[in-house]
């Protein structure tokens, strides 16, 4: 008996050994899929910090190109805004320069006898003024009126101060030198003689 006891024994430690030898190869093959999980995992990963880092270089590159956009419309914008102030400022001084012509003319045509205003002269004068006023005033060049109205100082200059009660008070009696204006902006105050 008690080598049947032995035997049992013994059958039972090959058993128990048996069992745990299946226990750890199953604990292999279950750990085996665990690392190819793994190395699954960290593939994915590096394909996803991949394409992370992909996505943000491309909104990267798509915030830079917008950026550029918005730089370039602005310095188009401003260039553009640049060349209409330079020529509104050559447009300006060049009806400054133009003005005393005008004045000069207008002298002449003033000074002209009545007797001779029907004169070959005089009549070429006078339509060499005219088409000079209308190119001006098609370039927005506009004659400040200036004589009954009431005195402005953005518009008159004060030059003279006269009592007058037939005006009322601030009242320009006389223009002495017309002023003009270029699309709203004066070139010129007019030189006025201001009553009371």
């Amino acid at each position: 008996m008690a080598e049947n006891e032995k035997d049992i024994e013994l059958e039972e430690d090959k058993k128990t050994e048996e069992n745990a030898e299946e226990v750890t190869e199953a604990e292999k093959t279950e750990q085996k899929p665990d690392n190819k999980t793994e190395e699954a995992d960290k593939k994915n990963s590096k394909k996803k910090d991949k394409k992370d880092k992909k996505d943000q270089q491309i909104e990267e590159l798509t915030d830079k190109y917008r950026r550029t956009m918005a730089e370039f419309d602005n310095f188009r914008k401003r260039t553009e805004k640049e060349k209409a102030s330079m020529y509104e400022i050559g447009a300006r001084d060049i009806i400054e320069k133009i003005l005393p012509v005008v004045d000069n003319f207008e002298r002449g045509l003033n000074s002209i006898p009545e007797d001779e205003k029907t004169g070959a002269v005089a009549e070429g004068m006078d339509k060499i003024y005219k088409q000079l006023t209308k190119v001006l005033e098609d370039a927005g060049v506009k004659e400040i009126e200036a004589c009954g109205a009431e005195f402005d100082p953005n518009f008159h200059n004060a030059v003279m101060h006269v009592e007058d009660d037939s005006l009322g008070e601030n009242v320009v009696a006389e223009v002495l030198q017309k002023g003009y204006t270029y699309r709203d902006t004066v070139v010129r105050h007019s030189m006025v003689k201001v009553a009371n």
